[in-house]
């Protein structure tokens, strides 16, 4: 086993997860090495691209070498390839940008997206994050999760725009709606000013959460009538990706 190439690892995996850069005594500390030691793991990953030098406290951060490498992984997923032919065929129904999600925590992660012709639309990029509880794609999730998974939103719910939900019991409600209809709309952005959208889950072979596609658009041009229009579109598109993931059709 090479311990020097763990080490480094660990370093990665420790600045990844860090809101900010950081120092070389601060990680040192946390992956209890020496300070030697982190600085030539460190000099290591500068020189083939991976971390850079943040002035002016010579603080340290991951460039966006691990986020392309892992697009690439990203691209290859079974769900990506899989899902491209209904993702395409629901943006020619529609007209409007159409996005394949997964759910992360208590995040949603765009994994696919086919951008809208239109000039104005919905902007957003693969490899993004938005919280899950303003999102029609994270909101189709949710709907397949446990009650007590929405627990984690607790008191964590930021207000983004005038109409984000910021209460538990107004997610529940959403959630409760979702489930009912089977999809999940935003018409006013909770997200994002001026988003309407419309999203339903992909199920995998275990009739378990797989992800989630969905369309959206400026609300000036997509009123809530539009939406629902849209949904028997958007349904049978997760339908079409569930199918070929290997869930059992319903009766």
């Amino acid at each position: 086993m090479d311990k020097a190439f763990i080490k480094g690892l660990r370093l990665i995996e420790a600045l990844a997860l860090s809101d900010q850069p950081r120092g070389v005594t601060d990680l040192a500390n946390e992956l209890e090495l020496t300070k030697s030691n982190v600085h030539r793991l460190l000099a290591t990953l500068i020189s083939q691209g991976y971390v850079r030098q943040v002035p002016p406290q010579s603080h340290y951060e991951l460039t966006t070498r691990i986020w392309e490498l892992g697009s690439h992984v990203i691209r290859r997923m079974d769900l990506t390839q899989i899902a491209r032919p209904a993702m395409i065929r629901l943006a020619e129904q529609t007209g409007e940008t159409v996005h394949l999600s997964v759910l992360d925590g208590s995040e949603v992660v765009y994994l696919d997206k086919i951008e809208s012709a239109h000039h104005i639309r919905a902007h957003t990029s693969v490899g993004s994050r938005a919280p899950a509880y303003t999102v029609a794609t994270g909101k189709a999730m949710l709907a397949h999760m446990p009650d007590d998974y929405l627990d984690r939103f607790e008191g964590r719910m930021v207000r983004y725009t005038d109409t984000t939900r910021t209460t538990l019991a107004e997610l529940r409600d959403d959630i409760r709606l979702a489930r009912e209809q089977g999809y999940a709309l935003v018409p006013e952005g909770e997200w994002r000013d001026g988003i309407a959208a419309c999203a339903c889950a992909i199920l995998n072979r275990s009739g378990e959460l797989a992800g989630s596609i969905g369309m959206s658009g400026p609300d000036s041009r997509i009123k809530r009538k539009q939406l629902k229009e849209i949904a028997p579109q958007v349904v049978e598109a997760a339908r079409a990706i569930s199918l070929a993931l290997g869930c059992a059709p319903r009766g």
